[in-house]
């Protein structure tokens, strides 16, 4: 809900008169306390030596993190069309704990690692235990992962790469119906099996081939096809592999297995930290601290931290709260419809 309907909500169940400036700022004093006990950056939060690793107790379940970004409506002072920012979103999971989020504005954060770090820190972490990173690639993510576990695997999220290439399947359609560029679709699905089964090297051949055959074949396209845009693409998609090759692995094999090998987990993270409140139901304009400071509010809340926050905090409110709850049970006993309706 935006600040505004927060404030309706609040005013009928609690003896409160509230505005919207002033919901926003006790919203923002709490997100700044919470920023405030962040402990400091560091490039690298590997501790100790192999010897010490190897006395640790046995470690818990491997952890899955995946990263991913969404881009907010930007305001900058005065000028609401200042364009767009990206949210950093990331969830880590364990198949029989509760999973958490981490989420930062990029460009704004000065502290992305640390987060990173706390949360994988409330999970048990240990120097010995086995965690998965999966992201698109981007050098923004691929950094914030590094030196975080010595047991840490890197991995390209497979959702990014079969996005890219679908595109260009649709795209190529229109261009390979000329005798030149009739192998084309076949082409992409080789470079597709190829990278499923780990092939970066051949998978780069081929690419390599299709890039020969645009550039010597390239006045015999079809006018209607888009083929600069595809070529483009290609291209792109090239140097995107080969940037990430290292990141590949056979992703057959891991699926055959169990093992993640997709963000799409994440995908829901992103909408339900950032876009179902900022962007999809709410129209509005963001700075980056306003939007920054928000989404730890809205993180905590939804990793279920923020009610024991709270009570380290006020270790009085706990009594308060057990009788505030008393007394609003018994309000809604009363209107039953009300309860319906907005709870």
């Amino acid at each position: 809900m935006s600040y505004g309907l927060s404030i309706d909500l609040l005013e009928e169940v609690l003896p409160l008169k509230l505005n919207v400036a002033a919901a926003m700022r006790n919203t923002h004093k709490v997100a700044e306390r919470i920023e405030s006990e962040l402990g400091n950056e560091q490039p690298m939060f590997i501790e100790g030596c192999e010897r010490e690793w190897e006395e640790l107790p046995r470690p818990d379940e491997p952890l899955t993190v995946g990263i991913d970004g969404g881009y907010v409506h930007a305001r900058d002072g005065d000028n609401r069309k200042a364009g767009w920012f990206e949210v950093i979103v990331g969830k880590s999971m364990q198949d029989r704990k509760e999973s958490k989020r981490f989420s930062f504005v990029n460009d704004y954060d000065k502290k992305p690692k640390r987060r990173l770090y706390d949360t994988l820190k409330s999970q048990g972490l240990q120097m010995n235990q086995g965690i998965t990173f999966l992201s698109d690639g981007g050098d923004v993510v691929r950094n914030l992962q590094l030196y975080m576990s010595p047991q840490a695997e890197h991995l390209l999220d497979w959702f990014h790469i079969t996005m890219r290439l679908t595109v260009m399947t649709q795209m190529a359609k229109k261009v390979s119906s000329t005798e030149e560029f009739q192998e084309l679709e076949s082409n992409i699905e080789s470079v597709k099996w190829y990278l499923w089964h780990g092939n970066v090297f051949r998978s780069l051949q081929i690419l390599d081939d299709i890039i020969w055959d645009f550039e010597a074949f390239e006045d015999k396209a079809p006018p209607e096809s888009n083929f600069s845009k595809l070529n483009k693409a290609v291209l792109e998609f090239r140097g995107y592999i080969a940037a990430n090759r290292a990141f590949i692995p056979n992703y057959g094999d891991r699926y055959r297995y169990g093992d993640t090998i997709t963000t799409a987990f994440v995908e829901s993270t992103v909408n339900e930290v950032i876009s179902r409140r900022m962007v999809k139901k709410q129209q509005m304009r963001w700075t980056k601290k306003g939007a920054h400071l928000l989404i730890q509010v809205r993180t905590q809340t939804l990793n279920d931290d923020l009610k024991s926050t709270f009570h380290r905090w006020f270790p009085g409110m706990v009594n308060w709260l057990i009788q505030s709850a008393m007394l609003l049970q018994a309000v809604y006993k009363q209107i039953p419809g009300f309860v319906k309706h907005s709870v």
